[in-house]
């Protein structure tokens, strides 16, 4: 398995790990939180990048996609 293949598995597993919307899985964050991330900064790790796509899939209207991979792994 590629690498961009599992970070992106991992990515449609993962949830948050804290704050607001503590346990909302990322992809299902609504977009004005990632947006105040944006602006403000991510945090910095894996979790930072994952939200970082989570911005650029939302701003695309990508989300299903993730959604889609999510269902099947």
């Amino acid at each position: 398995m590629t690498e961009d293949k599992q970070f992106l598995i991992d990515l449609a597993k993962m949830k948050m790990p804290f704050g607001k919307y503590k346990g909302t899985f990322l992809i299902d964050l609504p977009e004005h939180y990632i947006v105040w991330y944006k602006t403000k900064g991510f945090p910095n790790g894996k979790l930072g990048k994952q939200m970082e796509l989570v911005y650029e899939l939302q701003l695309n209207g990508l989300e299903d996609m993730i959604r889609e991979i999510r269902r099947k792994f």
